[in-house]
């Protein structure tokens, strides 16, 4: 379980920069523009990204009040990229240091004010495959920008990359 963890976390990350490298080359307008889809620019995606990895992480971290950073955070693009890879790296380092207790380990956390229990594995293969899910998304939107140099960011290819 663990070896597996470690290698999503990475990929995470991995799959986080190459994404992020391609939106890098778009102006803000682009970035900003909205498009049809789960959120309404790119920007407000990798947002929600942000915010789901931050949640995950203070409910790990068990604190009493979780913040959603995108309610106050109105920064550069340059910006919400490097939080969120600081973020991610959060995640990476965790795992690389669980011991297999602790990614078995069952934490509580309230979300809608109803109270939940998960086991800490399961809880990072959710963030995981959720953040693979919105990075498809910010592919159909950049492709409908007209962005056809879109990096891969299928676990296969991060297993491929790591092979060099």
């Amino acid at each position: 379980m663990k070896e597996l963890l470690t290698q999503y976390a990475s990929f995470n990350v991995w799959a986080h920069q190459k994404m992020l490298e391609t939106i890098s080359t778009l102006n803000d307008e682009q970035i900003h523009k909205e498009i049809v889809s789960s959120f309404p620019s790119i920007y407000k995606t990798v947002l929600h990204l942000l915010d789901a990895e931050s949640i995950w992480w203070q409910r790990l971290k068990l604190q009493e009040h979780v913040e959603r950073p995108g309610e106050s955070f109105d920064g550069t693009f340059a910006e919400l990229q490097k939080k969120l890879l600081q973020q991610s790296t959060l995640f990476q380092e965790w795992v690389s240091n669980a011991t297999e207790m602790q990614l078995l380990h069952v934490f509580a956390y309230m979300r809608n004010k109803e109270q939940h229990k998960e086991q800490v594995c399961q809880m990072l293969l959710h963030l995981f495959n959720h953040n693979s899910y919105h990075r498809g998304q910010l592919v159909t939107m950049l492709r409908q920008l007209g962005v056809t140099k879109i990096h891969s960011t299928d676990f296969n290819g991060y297993l491929r990359s790591n092979k060099k």
